[in-house]
């Protein structure tokens, strides 16, 4: 097998797609208050309409907006109060010219009435009536049946990530449970010699091991949930024994360092070996990341992917590759990105695509985009950056004043 028959990005993930297939991804249902920042496995559709009554959005009085033509503070209106509706109770009477009854916010509108004054603008005159000072239009704090959303309306789309918003549309339906997808387990493997777990004593020609640790906390970022850990040196029957052990718990086996072209660089080697059919990409035209090897074992439906030892491209492929493929899997929209003028000169990288990392600066017409440059073993690349933007492989590079979209971090 040799390295560097690369693969673009795009046809990294159109062997990914074809490599996982359709059930890759299981379902589940959750009880709603734990579907935070989980993803729809269906489309919801209303099921009554919201709201179901018609009811006020203020302290006030409803009544018929005719009634309050002209209406101010130094020429009131008169009207006789029939009703103090009580919150959460149904009204019992109906609203005609020159009466009026007292509504809390969210009450029951009374039949007949078509808007609301607030009680800031309606005075005590004696014991049934009020003198209203301001004019009001038809629907004027009024809330009508349905107007939140209707009974067979599309609430949300398969692959909806639910937030606290979203959370609170299905509580008003009434629902306590959703059908979400099951989060993808994760199992991630450093690889190295000269890797020393935090905590330990570090000696000298020795490193702390970034790579578990940031990819964990990106994978759990993203919905992942991370199965074990596990760091090994670079001896083959190790790494084989960890993959082969990561592979029965894991629906994708994340393996970093040992994937560039060096003698203990065995990753590819060992995804061939312990799976079929193996690797299909290896070697990947992105910088970051072109060390990068991908593999599936049918047999235990896990994907197998190889990413550089480099923390920065480590981390830049996992987004690229890994969590786009579980977006796409589950129907997620792009996440939407940030348009920003650059404010200094970048040189390309023919034959590659570039994530180019940017420090965005507010400005009077948006955002200034910042290159941050720095080599991919250096965490404060990315600690410095916002966001990244993608250069085309094609592009000979970008210039001060060109518009970039900058996906934020």
């Amino acid at each position: 097998m040799q390295l560097l028959k690369v693969d673009t990005l795009e046809q990294a993930r159109e062997k990914l797609l074809q490599a996982v297939g359709d059930d890759w991804l299981t379902v589940c249902e959750v009880p709603l208050r734990e579907a935070r920042e989980r993803v729809l496995a269906e489309d919801l559709y209303g099921i009554r309409d919201i709201p179901e009554f018609r009811r006020s959005m203020v302290d006030g009085y409803a009544l018929q907006a005719k009634d309050t033509m002209g209406a101010g503070e130094s020429i009131p209106v008169f009207l006789e109060v029939i009703e103090d509706v009580m919150i959460g109770t149904e009204t019992t009477s109906v609203i005609r010219p020159g009466t009026c009854a007292y509504v809390p916010t969210g009450g029951m509108l009374p039949e007949g009435a078509d808007s609301c004054v607030m009680v800031e603008y309606c005075e005590q005159f004696d014991a049934s009536h009020i003198a209203v000072s301001q004019s009001v239009s038809p629907g004027r704090h009024a809330v009508e049946i349905g107007e939140d959303s209707k009974k067979g309306d599309l609430l949300f789309r398969r692959g909806q990530r639910l937030r606290p918003q979203e959370i609170g549309v299905l509580a008003a339906e009434g629902l306590t449970h959703v059908k979400v997808y099951a989060p993808l387990k994760i199992y991630v493997i450093s690889t190295g010699d000269e890797l020393t777990a935090p905590g330990e004593e570090l000696k000298r020609g020795k490193i702390y091991d970034i790579n578990t640790l940031a990819l964990t906390a990106l994978a759990e970022k993203h919905g992942f949930l991370v199965s074990g850990t596990r760091t090994v040196p670079d001896v083959y029957e190790e790494l084989k024994e960890a993959i082969t052990e990561a592979r029965k718990i894991s629906d994708l086996v994340v393996i970093s360092g040992g994937s560039s072209k060096g003698k203990k660089d065995m990753t590819a080697l060992l995804i061939d070996e312990l799976s079929d059919p193996g690797v299909f990409t290896h070697g990947l035209a992105l910088k970051p990341g072109k060390p990068t090897i991908l593999g599936m074992d049918k047999k235990s439906h896990t994907l197998m992917v190889g990413l550089p030892g480099h923390p920065v491209a480590a981390m830049a492929v996992f987004e690229m590759l890994p969590v786009w493929l579980k977006r796409q899997q589950e129907g997620e929209s792009e996440k939407l990105a940030v348009p920003a003028v650059l404010d200094g000169n970048v040189p390309g990288t023919p034959g590659r695509k570039m994530l180019l990392y940017v420090e965005l600066k507010k400005n009077q017409e948006g955002y200034l985009a910042s290159p941050v440059f720095g080599k991919s073993g250096l965490m404060s690349t990315m600690t410095r950056a916002d966001g990244y933007a993608v250069v085309d492989l094609n592009q000979e590079g970008l210039k001060a004043g060109d518009q970039i979209w900058v996906q934020i971090f």
